[in-house]
């Protein structure tokens, strides 16, 4: 465990109830905590990459606390059943995810879509039956770098409350588009949510207040107490004057999940369906160079003249990217209390 440090040029400052780990020492907390709450110890690994990853990244909600909320969902208790593909043709699958995590499901999902856009050229793959997906770039990075253009989309249970409503009717249903480059994969993830329930359920698990605008109770009157929130719902993202663009692209997202199969499993049409789309360039364009066109895109992108007091123009994932690599060698901060629910499980 590195010791604490006050010093100014950190990515992550250390405080007292913190505690800062390297990669290795966050990894073996979290595959012992996923092993104890049932896991094999493949898929804890498949887990918690993901989870060591997002806080790599800087998206602390869905790192290591993500683990406290799989084993406290009634579904870790009701069993799992090998993921299995119930429908298929040479460029689609459809796979029952028999109620295992999103974080595993998903893995085998994107994998499926790369094996069958490699073979074809083209793929769409949907995935249901499962529950926390976790970060859609992730599992998109993995496709991108093979050289494929994807999309996945993720729908979920009610927990965003419709303009006008006072119940939630949608999921946090967030969509990621992932590019080829020559510098490496290029993602834009985002939850059509003004704030992801993961980071909700961190706020309630540590007692902060929520930014306000972001969460409404049971009644669906607003509210900054996190708990409260768990009860009721958050917003679609926009803020007051333009929620609607978030509420029609959930709604979207929502009838993608119809796609991916979210109702088979219970019979609910608002429900987990996780979609995937991998696609060759080469089907689509003469030669071979669409990296390299990317690469000019951004490159053009970052050359543009700047506002005062601008130092750089950045394109999406480029923050998650370099913050990535100096949490590598910094190691990672996370809350103290998480740590000791962690290993108390």
């Amino acid at each position: 465990m590195k010791s604490a440090t006050s010093t100014n040029n950190l990515l992550d400052l250390d405080e007292s109830d913190t505690v800062r780990l390297t990669v290795a020492e966050a990894r073996d907390i979290g595959e012992t905590a996923v092993k104890r709450i049932g896991y094999s110890a493949d898929d804890a690994r498949i887990v918690v990459d993901q989870l060591i990853d997002n806080m790599l990244c800087g998206y602390k909600f869905a790192g290591l606390p993500r683990i406290l909320a799989m084993a406290t969902d009634k579904k870790l208790k009701l069993g799992r059943k090998p993921i299995t593909v119930i429908k298929e043709t040479p460029v689609s699958a459809l796979m029952d995810a028999g109620n295992n995590v999103g974080y595993v499901a998903c893995y085998h999902a994107a994998q499926k879509a790369l094996e069958k856009a490699k073979a074809h050229g083209i793929a769409c793959v949907g995935v249901y039956n499962s529950y926390y997906s976790g970060r859609n770039a992730y599992f998109v990075e993995q496709i991108v770098k093979e050289g494929y253009v994807a999309m996945h989309t993720a729908s979920a249970q009610p927990h965003v409350v419709p303009p006008g409503a006072t119940k939630p009717a949608l999921g946090t249903n967030p969509i990621c588009f992932g590019f080829p480059s020559e510098e490496g994969p290029i993602t834009f993830d985002i939850g059509t949510a003004s704030l992801m329930w993961g980071d909700i359920m961190l706020h309630a698990h540590l007692g902060e207040p929520l930014p306000e605008g972001v969460g409404v109770d049971e009644h669906g009157n607003p509210t900054q107490d996190a708990t409260a929130v768990l009860k009721g719902g958050v917003t679609p993202f926009g803020g007051k004057e333009h929620v609607y663009k978030g509420y029609g692209l959930s709604f979207a997202i929502q009838a993608l999940g119809l796609l991916a199969g979210s109702f088979l499993s219970k019979g609910m049409v608002r429900d987990y369906g996780f979609l995937f789309w991998a696609v060759n360039p080469e089907i689509m364009l003469p030669g071979d160079d669409f990296k390299q066109r990317m690469s000019e895109y951004v490159r053009e992108m970052k050359a543009l003249p700047k506002r005062a007091g601008v130092s750089e123009i950045r394109i999406p994932s480029e923050r998650a990217n370099k913050e990535r690599e100096r949490r590598r060698v910094e190691g990672i901060v996370i809350e103290r209390k998480v740590i000791d629910s962690l290993k108390a499980l």
